[in-house]
């Protein structure tokens, strides 16, 4: 397979200063000497103003005879080549590619949005030029080709996958070193180099998207009663010793139940307890 190959090219300047030798000696030969054979250098020199080529910063310019690659100018500035040089230009700066979320099935199947931000920039011309029809194209095809592939490997969350160890929504650095990982091999046909990709856009599909947030929030409000109810147990244990060992009253078996209860009720309600005095006895 062929490589990208730098091509010195002509400097433009020079080839300026001849060219217009070409052109000026023999208009002013024609007009005064009537000699027509000046005609030849004239036409050189207005067939060679084709080969001018101009090379911006972080720019290149592949050059092509005739079906053959003759190389590419990768220093930038003005140059002269061959008139019958095709010139493509490409760029060498990094680019930014910010997808839209397109709706893929995680590894459970359920719906998501994920959306990328791509940042790379061409390290090969010949590859970009000739090796895909159109690299900037193939970026976003393969882009698209490789969320779809990570987002089946992985669930979304453990919600239903528990024994995960990574997820989408969960693993950030482990998912994005992965998806950057799978980009870069597929856009190393077309001689892309992949500098950054990371998801930058991540949530169910509307369609599931109210039913999750549901199952999140009960599981959310599972675990914080779970919290509530292992710290009123504690508190209620630490009551009942501190009452015992300070022998400040001597309660039964049934005393303490009532107490048990009423301080659980207390310390896990959702509103705060209206106490209610009671004047009687402890059993009236």
């Amino acid at each position: 397979m062929k490589q990208e190959k730098d091509f010195s090219a002509m400097s433009g300047y020079l080839a300026l200063f001849i060219i217009l030798l070409l052109i000026i000696i023999p208009v002013l030969g024609l007009i005064f000497m009537k000699n027509f054979w000046l005609i030849i250098p004239l036409a050189l020199g207005l067939f060679g103003i084709g080969g001018f080529v101009i090379v911006n910063p972080n720019e290149s310019s592949v050059l092509v005879l005739f079906g053959a690659y003759k190389g590419t100018i990768l220093t930038n500035g003005f140059f002269w080549v061959n008139p019958f040089f095709v010139k493509k230009k490409i760029s060498l700066r990094a680019r930014n590619l910010d997808s839209e979320p397109i709706k893929v099935n995680d590894k459970i199947g359920n719906p998501v949005m994920i959306g990328v931000v791509l940042v790379w920039k061409v390290k090969n011309t010949f590859k970009a030029a000739f090796d895909v029809d159109d690299y900037q194209h193939f970026v976003n095809i393969q882009s698209e080709a490789a969320i779809r592939k990570l987002a089946g490997n992985f669930p979304y969350d453990n919600l239903e996958d528990e024994d995960a160890k990574i997820t989408l929504r969960g693993g950030a650095d482990e998912v994005n070193h992965m998806l950057e990982e799978e980009i870069r091999e597929r856009l190393e046909i077309a001689g892309i180099n992949v500098i950054e990709a990371r998801i930058n856009y991540l949530a169910y599909a509307s369609e599931i998207a109210s039913a999750m947030l549901r199952r999140q929030q009960a599981t959310a409000i599972v675990s914080a009663r779970f919290k509530i109810v292992e710290g009123a147990v504690s508190m209620v244990e630490m009551a009942l010793d501190q009452l015992s060992d300070k022998n400040i009253i001597d309660m039964d078996d049934e005393k303490k139940a009532s107490m048990v209860s009423n301080l659980m009720v207390v310390l896990c309600s959702d509103k705060d307890a209206t106490p209610i005095v009671n004047t009687g006895s402890l059993y009236s």
